[in-house]
C-alpha cells in the first residue's frame, strides 16, 4: 500500500494506474454533471429555461451557447451554496483558484497530465464563483476585480507553460506558444477597447472556452495513451495535443476578429466606391495572379538557376509587382489618378514588401527542418495583409488622398 502511494505521489505510475487516476474523478464528475444534465433537460422541458442573469449580460460563443451555460450554473448551484454561506471572501477564492491553476501548470511540466487537468478545471470554477459571490454579498470593488483579472493570466499562463515544458523537444512546442499569445491578447483587446470606449467581447474562444477544451483534453489524455502507448515514457497524450492545438488556433482567430473590430469602430469613416469585401476579392485575385508568377519565377531561380531562396524572392517579386500593380489599378480600385504619382508609391509599397518578404525567408529558411517553400507562403500570407494591403488601398491608390498633405499644412506666405 505504502509503494503505491509513493509511486502516485512520484508519478512512476503503471497504465492501470495512469488510467484510474484520469478516469475516477471523472466518473465523479462525469455522474454529477450528466446526471445534472438530465434533470436540467426534464425541468426545462416543463418550466423552461431557468435564465442567469450574468449569463445573459456575459453573452454566449459558437462553442458554449446559451443552453449549455445555464446548464453550467444551474448545476453548480449546490457547491456555489455551500461557499457562500462558508463566508469565504471572493478574494480568498480569486487566491485559491490562483494556486490552483499555478499548481495545474507545474504538474503538467512534470507529465501529470491527469492531476494537472483537474487542477486546472477546479481553478476555473472557482473563478466562475468568486465574482458571483462578492457581487451577492455587494462586495465587488475595482481591488477585487483587478486581483481576479490578472490572477487569471497567471492561471492561463502557467497552464500554457507547463505544457510548453512539457512538449519543449517536439513540434507541439509551437502551438503551445501561439496559445500563450493567443490567450493574453484575447483579455488584452477587450481591456483595450473598453478603455478607449469600445465594448469588445465577440470572439467563440473566451476564457470558459480555453477552461474547457484544455482542461478536459489535459485530465483525460492518460486514459488514451495508456490504452494504445502504454509502454510509453514520454507520452503524447494526443487529447492534450489536439485540444492546445484548436485553443491555439481559435484564440488567435478571437484575437484578431477583436482586434478588427475595434480598429474598425476607432477609425474615421471613409467613402468606397466599393465594399471592403469586394475590394479584399479583386485584391486578392490580384495578389494570387501575381503571387502565381512570382512563385513559378522563385521555382525556376531555385530548381534549375541554383539562387539562394532569398535572392529569387527579390527578383520573384518584381515581376509579382508588375502584374499586381496592372490589375489593382484597373480592376480592383478603378484609378483615375495620375500614374506617375501612384507608380513612385507603388514603387515604395512594392520595394518595402520585397525587403519584408525576403528578410522573412532569409530568417525562416535558418530553421532546416522548415520547408522553404512553407516558409516562403507564410512570409507571403503575413505581409499581404499586414502591409500590402492595407497600403495599396489607403495610400497607392486612394484617388482622394492629398497629393502631398504637407503642402496644405503649410502656411501661406503674406
Amino acid at each position: 500500500m505504502l509503494e503505491t502511494l509513493v509511486a502516485w505521489l512520484s508519478g512512476n505510475l503503471s497504465p492501470s494506474a495512469r488510467i484510474w487516476t484520469a478516469l475516477a474523478p471523472a466518473i465523479l464528475a462525469c455522474a454529477y454533471f450528466l446526471g445534472g444534465l438530465l434533470l436540467f433537460t426534464i425541468r426545462c422541458a416543463f418550466k423552461g429555461i431557468p435564465r442567469d442573469e450574468e449569463t445573459l449580460k456575459r453573452g454566449s460563443t459558437v462553442l458554449v451557447g446559451f443552453f449549455l451555460r445555464h446548464y453550467f450554473f444551474w448545476v453548480i448551484q449546490p457547491l456555489w451554496a455551500v461557499i457562500l454561506r462558508s463566508g469565504l471572501p471572493a478574494n480568498a477564492l480569486s487566491m485559491l483558484s490562483g494556486l490552483l491553476g499555478v499548481s495545474a501548470g507545474v504538474a503538467l511540466a512534470a507529465g501529470r497530465f491527469a492531476l494537472g487537468g483537474w487542477l486546472f478545471l477546479a481553478a476555473g470554477i472557482l473563478d466562475v464563483m468568486d465574482g458571483r459571490i462578492a457581487r451577492t454579498r455587494k462586495e465587488a470593488n475595482p481591488a477585487g476585480a483587478a486581483l481576479d483579472s490578472v490572477l487569471d493570466r497567471y492561471v492561463d499562463s502557467a497552464m500554457l507553460m507547463g505544457l510548453a515544458w512539457y512538449y519543449r523537444d517536439t513540434w507541439v512546442l509551437l502551438p503551445a506558444l501561439l496559445a500563450l499569445l493567443g490567450s493574453s491578447l484575447v483579455p488584452y483587446v477587450r481591456a483595450k477597447g473598453e478603455g478607449l470606449g469600445v465594448s469588445v467581447r465577440d470572439g467563440a474562444m473566451q476564457r470558459l472556452e480555453r477552461v474547457l477544451f484544455l482542461g478536459v483534453g489535459t485530465a483525460l489524455s492518460p486514459i488514451l495513451e495508456a490504452v494504445f502507448w502504454p509502454e510509453e515514457k514520454h507520452p503524447m497524450h494526443w487529447l492534450a495535443v489536439v485540444g492546445l492545438v484548436f485553443v491555439a488556433v481559435m484564440s488567435n482567430y478571437t484575437a484578431i476578429t477583436r482586434f478588427r473590430t475595434l480598429v474598425r469602430t476607432l477609425a474615421p469613416k471613409r467613402q468606397e466606391a466599393r465594399s471592403g469585401k469586394a475590394i479584399l476579392g479583386f485584391n486578392a485575385v490580384a495578389g494570387a495572379v501575381a503571387t502565381a508568377a512570382d512563385f513559378a519565377l522563385v521555382l525556376v531561380l531555385v530548381e534549375w538557376a541554383g539562387i539562394l531562396p532569398a535572392w529569387a524572392t527579390v527578383v520573384g517579386s518584381v515581376l509579382g509587382a508588375v502584374v499586381n500593380y496592372s490589375i489593382n489599378r484597373v480592376l480592383t480600385f478603378k484609378s483615375t489618378a495620375a500614374v506617375s504619382r501612384q507608380l513612385a508609391r507603388y514603387a515604395v509599397v512594392s520595394g518595402t514588401s520585397a525587403l519584408l518578404n525576403a528578410g522573412g525567408v532569409a530568417l525562416l529558411t535558418l530553421h532546416p527542418q522548415l520547408a522553404y517553400t512553407l516558409g516562403w507562403w507564410l512570409v507571403r500570407g503575413v505581409v499581404y495583409f499586414a502591409w500590402n494591403l492595407p497600403l495599396q488601398r489607403d495610400y497607392v491608390f486612394n484617388d482622394n488622398a492629398s497629393p502631398d498633405p504637407l503642402l496644405e499644412q503649410r502656411p501661406h506666405a503674406a
